[in-house]
């Protein structure tokens, strides 16, 4: 395990009911392959050592006497493998039988674990042959020739990785085992199954698994029987699954013939930092003992992912694109028509620069006044040219306000802002940061002051990502009446612009939308070169897009900066050296605690997804915390 990462494997091996020496060799083989993969963690299917559909052939002892004997070579033909191994049997236990699920490692049987709930409608007739293990006793038993703990109560840690373990139809019932295991400790979950295929069953199969892993907040790892158990009435496909807090990571082929092994990798410190986050989960914590078993992983080997990093967390993944920006736009218009309903207010001042952030602001402006019936002739846009102005933005802020058939302004800032330094006697040609935010904060105060004249409210337009690095004039661009775009990250905000420009009915609109997204992100503060803008925002502060990734793993996981630069290198590889992405990662941690007090008296505005950086709200921080200890294991890296 590094970094957090356990890499799992759920096993569909071919089977032979009753053949217990056939199905171990098979086991045996599918291991040797999953050790070879680097897999630390391996579940195979429900009773897969004498095959589910043995029948009332449970009752004979020859069967079992076999399956344990299989047991017993399995374990030590696997006794130099690293990994830890679930696999299912019919276990004896003084005058009863158990469905079992039994853990080894390194030659050693660890634990068994017996179903709780078995299944006896329809095709099922577990009842007819085993007991629940409700009613076995959470003791020792003898099985393989070793000493072995037995029972529901046990759990299997290594370090951050608690393991659980339940059998098909446990997943199925109102409170599962492996919610009680999940409030015991356990983030990864084993499902031994052997669950019959029916028309319709495989969707909800997958939805149940998946909703199962986000309740308990963990990793669930599910492997079902597949071809050569008995189809004399029912068909099984081989289904596997590996899940993460609600996601899928993996999935096997259906209706295979061969055996077959599916990996992913669970990041149990990413399930830790979710159950920190979520107080309410260990509300429902009783007093239930569990018994802890340990056992070993691997470590320090270097860590190979088969799942991928996502580049852009914020942005939703391409089947869910366009019903997540739809979802997103008319969260900001929402609040922003609650709050002009509250306030009575009928218009809307915005500052429109040709810029992303002002055109997502505007667009926002516009569906929260088509909710509330308002004609867009209440929004006042305003442009406001200065120093470092191009033509491309001020014909694009000119054609976005026309296009969207709201009441245009325009102001030149220039002479105003030439007698502020005047005044304060700082020379034109000093163009530092004095000249740059003076810029701004005229500009901020035209706007309230025809928010004033007009009896409106400023609706801000900076994002989260310029929060997150303090990216803002204070008290200028940095303040508003309403901050629509405040819970919106720059990696987003493209994307929804974008939405804007492909559903626009409006070529005209369209158009425009299109021209202002393939414009480069500027303040515009500094004079252009030519026609061309000068002061390229990400080449001051770096690349939004590794900026964004920071931010999502800091804030939402508490990730330290060795692991946040890992999975930055992992899923910037082909576009970022690692040593850009260290260079990046230290600016990110400077500007993020030199600049929280800018994020204390933000104005109020719309939390859209996971991560926000509202006072009020989901981040509380001293504008004065040191971020030594963050930064000197950034330097070690």
């Amino acid at each position: 395990m590094n970094y957090g990462f356990v890499k799992v494997a759920a096993a569909v091996p071919e089977v032979r009911p009753g053949d217990c020496g056939f199905n171990s060799r098979q086991m045996q083989e599918l291991l040797f392959r999953a050790a070879e993969e680097q897999a630390e963690i391996v579940v195979f299917p429900e009773l897969g050592i004498t095959g589910y559909t043995c029948a009332d052939l449970f009752r004979q002892r020859l069967l079992l006497d076999k399956a344990e004997e299989a047991l017993a070579e399995l374990v030590a033909a696997t006794a130099k493998l690293p990994l830890l191994c679930a696999v299912g049997l019919p276990v004896r236990v003084e005058n009863a039988l158990y469905n079992c699920a039994v853990v080894f490692q390194k030659g050693q049987i660890l634990g068994a674990v017996p179903k709780t709930f078995l299944p006896n409608y329809a095709e099922f007739y577990e009842k007819r042959w085993f007991r629940s293990g409700a009613q076995a006793p959470a003791d020792g038993i003898w099985l393989a020739g070793q000493p072995v703990p037995f029972g529901t109560d046990l759990l299997f840690a290594c370090g951050d990785a608690v393991v659980g373990v339940e059998i098909c139809e446990d997943l199925w019932v109102p409170v599962p085992p492996s919610s009680r295991q999940a409030l015991a400790g356990a983030n990864l979950i084993l499902n031994l199954s052997a669950s019959p295929e029916a028309a319709g069953k495989y969707t909800y199969l997958k939805s149940l698994i998946c909703q199962q892993s986000a309740r308990c907040c963990a990793g669930y790892v599910y492997a079902s029987a597949g071809f050569g158990e008995s189809s004399t009435d029912l068909v099984f496909a081989g289904n596997g699954f590996i899940a993460e807090n609600g996601v899928l990571l993996s999935e096997a082929a259906r209706f295979q013939t061969r055996s077959q092994l599916i990996y992913s990798e669970i990041d149990v410190q990413r399930l830790q930092a979710e159950r920190l986050l979520r107080d309410t989960f260990s509300d429902d914590a009783g007093p239930e003992e569990v018994r802890v078993i340990a056992f070993s992983l691997p470590s320090g080997r270097p860590v190979s992912l088969s799942r991928m990093i996502n580049p852009l967390p914020f942005v939703p993944a391409e089947e869910a694109m366009s019903a997540r920006c739809e979802e997103i736009l008319s969260m900001q218009a929402h609040g922003l028509a609650r709050r002009l309903a509250h306030t009575g207010t009928k218009t809307a001042v915005v500052g429109v620069s040709g810029g992303l952030d002002s055109t997502l602001a505007l667009l926002v402006t516009a569906r929260a006044f088509d909710m509330l019936g308002l004609p867009r002739k209440g929004i006042l846009g305003v442009t406001m040219p200065c120093f470092g102005t191009t033509d491309r933005t001020y014909q694009n802020a000119l054609s976005l306000m026309k296009a969207l058939k709201v009441t245009a302004r325009e102001v030149d800032i220039k002479a105003a802002v030439t007698q502020h330094l005047k005044d304060i006697a700082h020379p034109l040609s000093s163009r530092d940061v004095t000249y740059e935010n003076a810029q701004a904060r005229e500009r901020t105060q035209v706007l309230m002051d025809l928010a004033n004249q007009n009896g409106g409210l400023v609706i801000g337009t900076g994002d989260l990502s310029e929060l997150a690095l303090g990216w803002a004039t204070y008290n200028g661009d940095h303040m508003s009446m309403y901050g629509v775009n405040a819970g919106v990250p720059k990696t987003l905000v493209r994307h929804l612009t974008s939405y804007a420009a492909q559903t626009a009915q409006d070529k005209k609109l369209a158009a425009v939308l299109r021209d202002i997204l393939a414009t480069p992100v500027s303040p515009e503060l500094l004079p252009p070169s030519g026609k061309n803008i000068s002061q390229k925002t990400e080449n001051l502060v770096g690349p939004y897009e590794l900026h964004d990734f920071f931010l999502y793993y800091f804030l939402r996981f508490g990730f330290p900066p060795k692991k946040i630069y890992w999975l930055a290198a992992q899923a910037f590889k082909s576009k970022y050296p690692a040593a850009e992405v260290k260079k990046w990662l230290k600016v990110f941690l400077r500007r993020f605690f030199a600049q929280q007090f800018k994020r204390s008296c933000l104005p109020d505005g719309p939390k859209v997804g996971a991560v926000s950086l509202s006072p009020r709200g989901d981040w509380r921080m001293p504008s004065d915390a040191a971020a030594a200890a963050w930064l000197q294991e950034c330097e070690k890296l």
